[in-house]
Formats: C-alpha cells, sequence, structure tokens
C-alpha cells in the first residue's frame, strides 16, 4: 500500500500507566536459542532478537551474536518460536451497544463519525487479543451503513486513555481508514437505502460532493474569506479522493466486490475489501483493479446468506491471482486468540506456509500503510513480538508472552494474564446481570 491514511488532527500521547498488565523490558533485552520468524528473510533456526529502547537493534543466528555490557537483560527462549506480532486488519473490540459504536440511524452516509471516541479501552477483548499474539489492530465501526464512520489504528499498549493506543504518523496524526459496506447491511428503511443500486446511487452522490467541496478548497486557496464553511463529513470524504485516508469496505456477494472496484476507479481512491466471501469468483478482477483484500473464513455464527459462497481456499486463489491476502478476526465474530487458525484453515485449502505468515503480519501492517514499522523482525521496526511454543499454524501452540514496542503485555506465566488466555468471553470481568426479569435496583 503507498498512501498514508491518517485524520487531519493532530494529539500528544500520554504516558502509558497500564489497564493492560505490563513490564517494561530493561535498557536492552536479547532473546536467545530462539527459533526465529523473521517473515521478509529467512527463518532462523537458533537465532536471537535484541531489543533496545523500543525498537528491533538486531536479528541475527546465535553464531553471530556477541554478548554486550551495560543493563542488557537475557531471555533464554530454548525450544521456543519468535515472530512477529500479529496485525489484525478488522477489529471491533472495544466497541458495544448498537451500531458498532459508529453511526446512528439518522442516516446512511456518517464518514465524520470517529470510532475512537467509542473505544473502552477497559474492555476484556484487548486483554484477550494480546494474550493471543495480537499486537495491532484496525478498529472499526459496524457494517449497518454505507459509511459508518472513521476506523482508528491501534498498538495493544498499556493505556490509561485511547489516545495511549492510537497509532500516529510522522506528522503526529492520527491514523484510521473510512469503514464502508455494501450489501444487505446497510439495507432498510428511508432513509437508508431499500436495493443494492440505490445504494451504490447515494455513495457516487456523497463522493460527487466531496469533488465539489475539494474543488472550493482548492479555489479559495489560502484566502480564508473564500473557504467554504467546514463540513465534516465532506472534509472525510476529501481525505479519501486526496489519498489520505484508505476506505475499508464491507463486502461479500461477487457482485458487490464489484460494485466497491467500480465506484473506487470512478473516483480514484484506495481501498481494502473485507471479508470478501466470493472473492475466489472474481479473483482477477480484483488483481487487476490492484486492490488488497482482508480475509475471514469463519462468518456470522449461525449463518449469513451473503457468505455461503465463502471457500477456504479463498486466500489461495487470491494470492494465485496476484493480490495482496490478510486474514482478520472481525472480532467478536472471532475470538482474537484464535486468529492464528485462520491462516492454518487457509493452508489446508493450499495456502502455502510463507503467505500465511505474511497473511496475519507484513500484509496486514501494508493494508493499515504500516509496514516500514511494524509486520516483521527486521533492525529498526517497532519491538513488537510474541514468543511461543510451538508451531504458530500449530492448534496445540500456545502463547507464551507478548512484547509491544519492548513492553511485556502478556505473560503466560502470570495468573490474571493467564485467566484472559484460557477464559471465556467475560474472563476476568466483573459478573452482570442479564436475565430480563431482574430490574436494575434488585439483586
Amino acid at each position: 500500500m503507498h498512501r498514508v491514511s491518517t485524520a487531519l488532527f493532530v494529539v500528544t500521547m500520554a504516558c502509558p500507566l497500564g489497564l493492560i498488565a505490563s513490564n517494561a523490558i530493561a535498557e536492552g533485552t536479547v532473546f536467545l536459542n530462539a527459533h526465529v520468524i523473521p517473515v521478509t528473510g529467512p527463518e532462523i533456526e537458533e537465532g536471537f532478537v535484541l531489543v533496545e529502547d523500543g525498537k528491533i537493534a538486531a536479528v541475527g543466528a546465535m553464531s553471530e551474536w556477541t554478548p554486550r555490557g551495560g543493563d542488557i537483560e537475557e531471555h533464554d527462549c530454548t525450544d521456543r518460536i519468535i515472530m512477529p506480532g500479529l496485525v489484525c486488519t478488522h477489529s471491533h473490540i472495544g466497541i458495544q451497544g448498537k451500531g458498532g459504536g459508529g453511526g446512528d440511524g439518522s442516516g446512511p452516509i456518517q464518514p465524520e463519525v470517529r470510532i475512537l471516541d467509542s473505544i473502552d479501552i477497559e474492555n476484556a477483548g484487548f486483554r484477550r487479543a494480546v494474550a493471543g499474539g495480537l499486537t495491532c489492530l484496525n478498529i472499526m465501526p459496524g457494517s449497518g451503513h454505507l459509511s459508518s464512520g472513521q476506523t482508528a489504528y491501534v498498538k495493544l499498549r498499556p493505556a490509561r486513555r485511547v489516545e495511549d493506543m492510537l497509532i500516529l504518523d510522522e506528522d503526529n496524526r492520527i491514523m484510521g481508514g473510512l469503514k464502508m459496506a455494501n450489501g444487505t447491511n446497510p439495507q432498510r428503511k428511508t432513509p437508508f437505502p431499500g436495493t443494492r443500486g440505490k445504494s451504490a446511487a447515494l455513495v457516487r452522490q456523497a463522493f460527487m460532493d466531496a469533488q465539489d467541496y475539494q474543488r472550493k478548497l482548492d479555489e479559495a486557496g489560502d484566502d480564508p474569506d473564500k473557504l467554504p464553511d467546514r463540513n465534516l463529513k465532506l472534509e472525510t470524504l476529501a481525505e479519501v479522493l486526496r489519498g489520505e485516508r484508505v476506505v475499508h469496505h464491507h463486502t461479500h456477494r461477487h457482485d458487490d466486490i464489484l460494485t466497491v472496484l467500480r465506484i473506487a476507479d470512478e473516483f480514484d481512491f484506495e481501498v481494502v475489501l473485507h471479508h470478501v466471501s466470493d472473492g475466489w469468483k472474481v479473483a482477477d478482477e480484483i488483481a487487476d483493479a490492484g486492490a488488497a483484500c482482508s480475509v475471514i473464513l469463519v462468518d456470522s455464527p449461525g449463518g449469513k446468506q451473503e457468505a455461503v459462497g465463502l471457500e477456504y481456499g479463498t486466500g489461495r486463489i487470491l494470492k494465485d491471482a496476484g493480490v495482496l491476502v490478510a486474514f482478520h478476526t472481525d472480532d467478536l465474530i472471532t475470538d482474537s486468540r484464535w486468529f492464528r487458525r485462520m491462516p492454518a484453515l487457509a493452508m489446508r485449502a493450499g495456502l502455502d506456509r510463507q503467505t500465511a505468515l505474511e497473511s496475519i503480519t507484513i500484509n496486514g501492517a501494508a493494508m493499515l500503510d504500516l509496514d516500514h514499522r511494524i509486520g516483521s523482525l527486521e533492525a529498526g521496526k517497532d519491538a513488537d513480538l510474541v514468543i511461543l511454543d510451538g508451531d504458530p499454524f500449530s492448534i496445540y501452540t500456545k502463547t507464551l508472552e507478548t512484547y509491544v514496542e519492548g513492553e511485556r503485555v502478556f505473560d503466560l506465566e502470570d495468573p490474571e494474564d493467564r485467566l484472559y488466555a484460557v477464559g471465556g468471553p467475560g474472563a476476568g470481568q466483573p459478573a452482570r446481570p442479564y436475565l430480563c426479569c431482574i430490574d436494575e435496583g434488585h439483586e
């Protein structure tokens, strides 16, 4: 991915104090004697990873390691695997209530809504995610709108507030995309569309309005008297048109996928296709359009009509056609702790191991325009890594430790962390009455 997806405002990061369990590592830590999977380079049977100041300082074979002086902590990882922290391109962790935390029922296109304003950092899903080795998420609003709002790219750092988790670009701007959807999800009573054709027409009109808004901005130049009144909806769509915000598009059926590609081509914006249950049917068209695909292989428990064409071989078929492929959890649809099972299922249908590794690390990072910072074990990148006790795609393999920017955010030996690793969805949370016959104010 080549465009930078950012919002046009600035924040200052606060010092994270930790609602996620954490242990800052020493001035430097070296992980020794591990089977290292850099992802972008050959696997190292017996290797080391050196971390300094939250960054990866060096990766190599043990034969290349020279002990250093100073405050360097040694971490023996014999019989362990170290790989990059996992990147999930589509998650709803931290979002509760109707509408998935994004747009409400007032209209079908609400790009001005920011999901960051709905994220509850105390949600147990974040603890479960790091227990699964995830270190970076694209948190999305729901898919009940043609556009339900702006997504947020987050690191699962220790956090007191959402700002502690947000990822900033080189200009200190919050990074995120724009969530859009088509198919049956956004179809309902007026003012929402009732057909696929009307859905596409409303989206086209919205982008035409954004083009007019951008034209007025260009004509005004630096003259404040000529600037149009601010319009948060059109500002966001104009960011998409300028290549400053990637569209993350929910789409399942083959004809819906092609509609997304037509509109993206008409208005020349970058899109990542999400779910793509029928993507295997139109793989060549997706490849020709240059769109990336974030795939789910376990969707909508109980069945979803649009997903009946879902195939475990979708990832392989798309990859063979030349499409950049990642997988995602859509958590809560799939628990983040089972993320590594997604590419494992794809491997059962013929996906090669290397692409499977890339699909939950560097490829997802590329779809978020973060592959220069995360997604592989390379010197200079963020020290986001996970330590496993076996092959990443084995059902028997456990996540032992997870690190984000050099801080340990999960340790299976910690009793509290272990609760989130093995417990159910409510693990670690206070019990809450849920039966219809229990009134508030009564125990």
